[in-house]
C-alpha cells in the first residue's frame, strides 16, 4: 500500500518559503502550487465562477448578457472559492475577498485584483486542506 498522500504533503517542511504579512504567516501560492505539482504532477486546480447578468446599450437599445466572473457576492461582500484535485479528491476552500488589512471589501469595491489577491489565498489554503502547510493554519481560527 502507498504512503496516505496527506501525510505525505503534510510533512513537507516549508518554514524555509514562509512569509509574514500583518503578523500572519502565509505561503505563497506560488511556492506552494511547485511543492504540490513536484510531488503530485498530475494535480489539478479550479476557479469557481458565479454567472451574473450585465447589461449594455447597443445602439441605444438595453442588451442583457451573462457573464462569468470569478467571485461571487451576496450584494454586502463578496468572495472567491477554489478547488484543488490531487489523486482524485478535490478540497474545496471559499475565501472572502480582503482589503490589506484582512478586511471585507464592499461588493460595489471588488476589483479583478482584489479578487485574483484572494483566489491565490484560496488556491493556498485549499492545498492546505491536502496537508501542505496546513501546520502554518492552526490556530488562525481562535
Amino acid at each position: 500500500m502507498s504512503e496516505n498522500y496527506f501525510k505525505q504533503l503534510y510533512g513537507v517542511d516549508v518554514n524555509n518559503k514562509k512569509k509574514t504579512k500583518n503578523n500572519l504567516n502565509y505561503l505563497s501560492w506560488a511556492a506552494c502550487w511547485a511543492e504540490v505539482k513536484k510531488m503530485f504532477p498530475n494535480s489539478t486546480f479550479k476557479i469557481y465562477e458565479e454567472e451574473i447578468t450585465v447589461r449594455e446599450t447597443v445602439d441605444g437599445k438595453i442588451v442583457e448578457k451573462s457573464i462569468q466572473r470569478p467571485w461571487f457576492d451576496d450584494g454586502n461582500t463578496g468572495w472567491v472559492k477554489t478547488g484543488v484535485t490531487i489523486n482524485d479528491i478535490e478540497h474545496i476552500e471559499e475565501l472572502p475577498i480582503m482589503d490589506f488589512k484582512n478586511k471585507s471589501i464592499p461588493a460595489v469595491n471588488i476589483t479583478s485584483a482584489d479578487a485574483n489577491k484572494s483566489i491565490q489565498r484560496s488556491l493556498t489554503k485549499a492545498c492546505a486542506r491536502h496537508g501542505l502547510g496546513l501546520y502554518i493554519y492552526e490556530g488562525e481560527d481562535l
